[in-house]
């Protein structure tokens, strides 16, 4: 039996769609197994502090652990009931501190990133400059000088001087962010809004805002994750007592000069990873889609 032309390009055609199949399977599996391990790797040291919470302090760090040996429940028990320090004060400080930051900063970038994308204004090029600058410090440079302005504004020590300070970093690069996402939005729409009698702050808070919720959920979890596990804004800044702590530096009282208590450490640093992973899930539908739009301009 012969094959006409149309039939052997045809088979030709099945061939070479088959050979593209075998090697998509071979890179299909390749890069599942590379996303694997990766997954592997980063998943592993949150489940054994996560194991080692379940462990009593003695049996936290011996020389040859044994997965849920001695298991319970103890070491959340008393982080929970305040016997290792007061956890829930802890908890909500930062919560507070967290959700202000979140609002007041998310706020100022928005409004801050609006003008720059839509308005002319000397010393915009600069400005904008500045904001990648000041990324470029570390944390540590500007403990004394914004320590010095809280001391002259009298906010030293509590905590919406810390929510400011806060600000100071998580606004920057919230602004840059969000400034690259209104690029992407069309400036008829500003258009359309004033055609039909709306202010300049009208338009951006009933039009654009409603359209820019992935570029600010993005800005929104950068910035609860900047307030939400800092260490040295909050040691420096804070007050000393015990209530006036938030999470991240109440956890230092598990870590003593003779001893740490692992498992206790473990088991409130599980517990202080619980609100960041429920604030993922809930913004997590809008990250890629707002980290790519911000980035498409700048």
């Amino acid at each position: 039996m012969t094959l006409d032309a149309s039939s052997l390009k045809m088979v030709q055609a099945g061939g070479a769609r088959l050979r593209r199949s075998d090697r998509s399977k071979g890179a299909s599996i390749a890069l599942h197994a590379t996303l694997i391990v990766a997954s592997v790797i980063a998943v592993f040291p949150v489940f054994w502090v996560f194991v080692t919470s379940l462990k009593p302090d003695a049996r936290a760090v011996e020389p040859t652990p044994k997965l849920f040996n001695e298991s319970s429940l103890d070491n959340y028990t008393r982080v929970l009931s305040g016997e290792k320090g007061d956890f829930l004060a802890w908890f909500g400080n930062s919560v507070l501190i967290a959700l202000m930051t979140t609002v007041i900063g998310v706020f100022i970038s928005a409004t801050a990133g609006y003008a720059a994308s839509r308005f002319r204004f000397p010393g915009k090029r600069g400005l904008m400059m500045s904001f990648l600058l000041v990324q470029m410090f570390p944390f540590a440079v500007l403990i004394v000088p914004l320590y010095n302005i809280l001391i002259a504004l009298g906010l030293n020590g509590t905590s919406i001087g810390l929510v400011l300070v806060y600000c100071t970093t998580a606004v920057p690069f919230c602004t840059y962010m969000l400034k690259g996402y209104f690029d992407t939005v069309p400036n008829d729409i500003d258009e359309a809004g004033r055609v039909d009698g709306l202010s300049p702050f009208g338009v951006f808070w009933r039009l654009i805002m409603p359209l820019a919720k992935p570029g600010l959920a993005v800005t929104a979890f950068y910035a609860f994750l900047t307030a939400w596990g800092e260490v040295a804004f909050a040691s420096a800044f804070l007050s000393a007592a015990d209530e006036s702590k938030t999470l991240a530096v109440g956890l230092q009282v598990f870590v003593q000069q003779n001893r740490t208590e692992w498992g206790h450490l473990a088991a409130a640093s599980i517990l202080v990873a619980i609100p960041a992973v429920i604030v993922f899930y809930l913004v997590q539908r809008f990250l890629v889609q707002g980290l790519a739009s911000g980035a498409v301009k700048g």
